[in-house]
């Protein structure tokens, strides 16, 4: 079986950094394992490599679409599966770097893809699409626990598109979407790496992100995400549609970026309950307050390749 290492955990905890560390001693290649880093355009509060660092190691499933295709975690794994099998086939180690779990479980196999009727229903889609922008995603959700609990618990903030389409699915089949999918069957062995450090050090972290995103000039990118249509994926990413109060002049500067710190900081805990909750052979580290484990990661990882 393929060998992979990945690399999951919060939002501003270093992942990045140690996936080049890693790639640069190994001989490694990077692959994206995020649903945002994908556009172009979008990099600043996708909080994507810099080209600096893409230069310090190959990456890949960077900026392969544009800004306003909505993309779907069934062409992320295609296009990941490709990747990897190239990498491999240079005699590389792929490394699988992401914090949207949703993307790296389906990859792995641990959450196969439901095959599912193709259900067709612009009105329902529409219908939901339009209550979780005006009445809030809560009540979407709400929604889908009645009828899918398994898969609400599942799908991270933000993810209104998977959340409509889960309750369209469990609607219109009178089944749970959960209950139609595949046995799990992981299709890489793989070494995951987790990043996690206390909670307070990472909303502070999490906060000056977000300070230096509004001095790098996020609001340009956030300027032209306002002007997708609402039913993008993109438009719904945390980081872009917090600040879209201040751009249409129905909040100020600071309300705005509260309001992106805020939504930043749920979301990276909202992270960690799910890789806790979804993932059993994690193995984590502190590099924030223990940088010295830099060391323990090597070990492990060497100790893996000669398995």
């Amino acid at each position: 079986m393929q060998k992979i290492v990945v690399i999951v955990g919060p939002t501003a905890v270093g992942k990045t950094a140690l996936s080049i560390k890693l790639a640069q001693k190994f001989d490694g290649e990077i692959v994206s394992g995020d649903s945002m880093q994908i556009y172009r355009d979008l990099n600043i509060g996708t909080a994507k490599a810099t080209p600096v660092e893409q230069a310090a190691a190959p990456h890949h499933l960077i900026d392969i679409a544009d800004s306003d295709e909505n993309y779907s975690a069934a062409k992320f794994v295609t296009a990941a599966q490709d990747a990897i099998a190239a990498i491999s086939a240079r005699g590389k180690l792929p490394i699988l770097v992401g914090g949207t779990g949703f993307y790296v479980q389906a990859l792995l196999g641990d959450r196969p893809l439901a095959q599912t009727p193709d259900i067709d229903d612009p009105d329902f889609v529409q219908h939901w699409t339009t209550i979780a922008h005006t009445e809030g995603e809560q009540v979407l959700r709400d929604a889908l626990k009645k009828v899918d609990s398994v898969s609400e618990a599942r799908i991270l903030p933000g993810q209104i598109r998977r959340l409509v389409r889960t309750l369209l699915v469990s609607t219109h089949t009178g089944q749970p979407f959960s209950s139609l999918q595949p046995e799990p069957k992981r299709q890489y062995d793989a070494l995951i790496v987790g990043l996690t450090t206390d909670r307070p050090l990472l909303y502070e972290r999490i906060n000056q992100r977000v300070d230096d995103m509004m001095v790098s000039g996020i609001l340009d990118e956030a300027k032209l995400v306002y002007q997708l249509p609402d039913e993008s994926t993109a438009k719904r990413a945390i980081g872009y549609k917090e600040l879209f109060g201040y751009l249409n002049e129905t909040a100020t500067y600071d309300e705005a970026v509260v309001k992106l710190k805020r939504a930043s900081r749920r979301y990276a805990k909202r992270q960690m309950t799910w890789f806790n909750n979804q993932f059993h052979d994690i193995h984590w580290y502190d590099l924030v307050q223990q940088p010295a484990q830099l060391d323990q990661i090597i070990d492990q990882l060497t100790d893996f390749m000669l398995e």
